[in-house]
Order: C-alpha cells, then sequence, then structure tokens
C-alpha cells in the first residue's frame, strides 16, 4: 500500500507542476483558462476559481489545462465544458486560445515541458544537497579487459569519453551500458596531466554486452555553495542524456517492448525501489522517491517535447509553422491531425499498458 501511495504522489506531483507550467504562463499573458485537471476519467472533486474549474479526476495518470477554443488541445473536451457551463459562475479573465499573439501561446505551451524540467532541478538540488555527487575517477581496474591495457590506472579522472564531456560517474556508466563494440577515445586527468587513450570495449558472452573495464563511482563529493549548483545542474543533465539517448536506442530497434514502461511498471519500479530502502529510514525513502520522480519529470518534459499530433512538441510545429507563413494553420485541420494523434496514443498506452501487465505472469 504504501508503494501505491508513493506512486500516486509522485505521478501527481510531476503532473501538476507540468500542467501548472501552461497554467501560469497562459494567464501571465492573458490567455483564457477553462479547467485544471489532475488525472482522467470521472470527476472526484471540483471547484470553481476566478472562473477557471480546478478537477481531480479518478485516474491520477495524467492531466489537462484546457485553453478556450483550444481546439488543438482537448477536442473531446467541448461537450463536457459545455455540460459545466452552470458552474463558471465568473467567466474566466483573458482571451481565447487562438487569439493571443503567437509568441504568447509558444510560451503557454512550452512551458508544460519547462516546469517539469525546473522541478527536476529542485529535486536534483535537494538529492545533491543530502548525498553528494559521484565523480568519474577510477577506483579499480578490471584484469583482462582493454582499459587496463591501454594504460589507465586507479585514480585517474575520467573527463571525456569520444568528446563527450563527463562530469559524474554515471555518465560513464551509461556510455558503457549502451555501447555497441565501437571504439572509445577516454580522456582523462592524472596528477594534473592530460592523457588520452584509444581502445575498444571487450563482449562478454556471459552478460551479452560491451565492458570497458573500469570500476568507480565511491568517490563521493559533498555538495555546498557552488558544488551544490553545478553538482545538480550535472544530475539533471545526466538524466536529459539518459533519456535522449534512450528513445534513440528505442528509435533504432535496439530495446525491446519490455524497456519501455506505463504507470503499472512504473508503478511496479516504484514497488521495488521502496522495498529496497525502506529498512533505512524514512529520509531513505523520500531521496530515494525524489530520484525517481526527478527521472520521470524530465522523461515527462521531453516527451511531451517531441515534435508528435497530440503533444507539446506537436503543437509547437504549428505554432512555429504560424510564425514562418504570418497565419495560423486553420484550427479544423490541426484538430484533425492531434485527434489523429490522440487516437495513435490511446493505441500505444492501450498496448504499454497490457505489456506491463503481462510482465506479472512472466
Amino acid at each position: 500500500m504504501a508503494s501505491i501511495i508513493w506512486f500516486i504522489i509522485i505521478l501527481s506531483v510531476i503532473v501538476i507542476a507540468h500542467e501548472f507550467g501552461h497554467f501560469i504562463v497562459a494567464r501571465m499573458n492573458g490567455i483564457r483558462v477553462l479547467e485544471f485537471d489532475v488525472g482522467f476519467g470521472p470527476t472526484l472533486l471540483h471547484f470553481t476559481k476566478k472562473g477557471t474549474k480546478f478537477a481531480l479526476k479518478a485516474l491520477p495518470f495524467g492531466g489537462a489545462c484546457i485553453f478556450d477554443s483550444d481546439v488543438a488541445l482537448e477536442p473531446h473536451k467541448d461537450a463536457e465544458l459545455k455540460a459545466d457551463e452552470d458552474e463558471l459562475l465568473e467567466k474566466p479573465a483573458g482571451i481565447p486560445f487562438r487569439e493571443a499573439k503567437v509568441w504568447a501561446r509558444i510560451s503557454a505551451v512550452f512551458a508544460g515541458p519547462f516546469f517539469n524540467f525546473i522541478l527536476a532541478m529542485i529535486f536534483s538540488m535537494i538529492i545533491v544537497a543530502n548525498c553528494g555527487s559521484d565523480l568519474p575517477t577510477i577506483s579499480n581496474l578490471t584484469e583482462g579487459r582493454p582499459a587496463i591495457e591501454s594504460g589507465l590506472q586507479v585514480g585517474d579522472t575520467i573527463t571525456a569519453i569520444n568528446g563527450e564531456k563527463i562530469h559524474i560517474w554515471r555518465d560513464i556508466t551509461l556510455i558503457s551500458i549502451l555501447n555497441r563494440g565501437e571504439e572509445l577515445t577516454i580522456e582523462y586527468e592524472r596528477n594534473g596531466e592530460k592523457g588520452k587513450v584509444s581502445f575498444a570495449p571487450q563482449y562478454s558472452e556471459a552478460d551479452g554486452r560491451y565492458y570497458i573495464g573500469i570500476e568507480g563511482g565511491n568517490n563521493i563529493v559533498e555538495c555546498k555553495g557552488w558544488n551544490l549548483f553545478k553538482y545538480s545542474w550535472y544530475e539533471l543533465g545526466f538524466n536529459f542524456k539518459n533519456t535522449l539517448k534512450s528513445l534513440r536506442e528505442l528509435v533504432l530497434g535496439r530495446l525491446s517492448k519490455d524497456d519501455v514502461a506505463g504507470p503499472v511498471g512504473v508503478a511496479q519500479i516504484v514497488g521495488e525501489s521502496y522495498n529496497s530502502v525502506k529498512q533505512y529510514g524514512f529520509s531513505s525513502i523520500v531521496l530515494t522517491m525524489m530520484n525517481l520522480a526527478m527521472l520521470l519529470s524530465v522523461n515527462l518534459g521531453v516527451l511531451n517535447l517531441l515534435p508528435l499530433p497530440a503533444l507539446d512538441g506537436g503543437r509547437l510545429v504549428f505554432l512555429f509553422i504560424e510564425v514562418v507563413r504570418g497565419k495560423p494553420v486553420p484550427a479544423d485541420k490541426e484538430g484533425i491531425v492531434h485527434l489523429i494523434g490522440i487516437i495513435l496514443f490511446f493505441a500505444l498506452t492501450v498496448f504499454i499498458l497490457f505489456n506491463d501487465i503481462m510482465r506479472f505472469f512472466r
């Protein structure tokens, strides 16, 4: 039960942050907001303030910030909103979404994902302040692996791999896990001097992956003052790279359907994480849940910026087309594109949900 509660809290917090981003920036730009929903499905609780209906839905798997005349955002909401007209005792302030200036609309749409990144940064700062961060320093070299043969030594600090800057140990871990045998050029520092080596990772038949042959992650730096902001930014950057690289692997077909998790899969991960740290006390539980929330918030922000119909990124595509051509795409045509996207995403959601459930029987 505790893991379910944590799952609902995590999902609700990142969804509220996303929708609040849309809401507050829309209000700042004079755009009329009709409804602010947390969750989907039947309404459990609701109230109306300053003409905006705030509603808590039964299923904590998403949310919506509905602008007036926002056909592209929620075309299926029109009938529901008309049914609630009697409750809107006070007309929402502002102008319809499509009457606002194009850059005001762009900022309102972009604000949702952006607030997810802000939330992730806040979580990152709390985690780093309490746990520190893992420096990219080699603590051990595995015999028979290419790293030790290249001349790398214990105590070396890795600064870049194939031109990609390395800030924390997990940057190295991510590159190692996703490597498919490509040669690596590793830049490092040793006693204040810089060096560089190149070699190909070694494949392990037993594990089905390539190994560099280095170990680390146990050299923790305490984060206060400037270090707190610096390493919090590195943590956020790691989660951002992790999300982008995972998406790339998925598109390239290097990940299977079992590597993708929906709400049920995420709930299972939350449960496993909770059970693994509950013996260490409440503070460990909170920090672990914050770490998961940080990753999920970055995931939600990045996924929503993909240029796909029904997502914020898809809506931004139409808005930037309007910037280029000097006039908006007709609302009915844009609405059809997003409606098709909603249908496709619904089908994908059902597939992922089914796959998540089937994991319990394997």
